[in-house]
């Protein structure tokens, strides 16, 4: 079997370079691969409640690896400012042709062999409409997080962050109970200090 270099691992490794919330003053700086773990992280959970008390049938798993995987065009386009993003219909579909291009050229940089199983993670086109909307849950739960850390910093940059996301949170709690019961379980504890998480059960 002949083997030929592929630059697919290079490529995520450069995840940590990427800077996410450019535009904006944080007094905590993110970057995209911290910013895929914890989507992933928040992923899991949402479909592990799924499951457990919604009688969910979906893989956690599944969910965690398409979460990892699910910003891979910034490895090539760097972070987008959702507002800039989105404020423009025309400019939101020549982004999204721009994202799916990025997302088939890393694709393409993997072996012919490993290409079709990756297709449903890397190509956002391809990913199950179910673990998609799990991500795109997760992810929205991870930056409104993130907003509320930078508020409790007095960082009145993300008021409005926050506010945009709890609508867009609100909306998806609709047909996603688990949204809901995810902030009873988890919410408080993500703005303990590390003496307060200690003593906590």
């Amino acid at each position: 079997m002949a083997v030929i270099s592929s630059p697919f691992l290079a490529w995520i490794l450069r995840m940590p370079l990427i800077k996410r919330w450019a535009l904006m003053h944080s007094v905590k700086q993110e970057n995209v691969a911290e910013h895929s773990h914890q989507v992933a992280v928040i992923a899991h959970l949402l479909a592990s409640i799924r499951n457990t008390y919604f009688d969910g049938d979906v893989s956690p798993e599944r969910a965690a690896t398409v979460a990892l995987y699910h910003e891979v065009s910034e490895t090539k386009l760097q972070d987008i400012n959702h507002v800039t993003k989105y404020h423009n219909p025309d400019l939101t579909r020549e982004f999204k042709k721009i994202e799916k291009l990025a997302e088939i050229e890393c694709l393409n940089t993997l072996p012919e062999e490993l290409k079709e199983q990756f297709s449903s993670l890397l190509v956002q086109n391809n990913v199950d409409p179910i673990y998609k909307k799990i991500v795109k849950a997760a992810d929205l739960i991870s930056a409104y997080l993130k907003a509320s850390d930078e508020l409790s910093f007095q960082n009145k940059e993300f008021a409005h962050v926050k506010t945009r996301l709890e609508s867009m949170l609100a909306e998806f709690s609709e047909d996603m109970p688990e949204i809901k019961l995810f902030f009873k379980l988890f919410e408080e504890k993500c703005f303990a200090n590390v003496d307060e998480l200690s003593q906590s059960k």
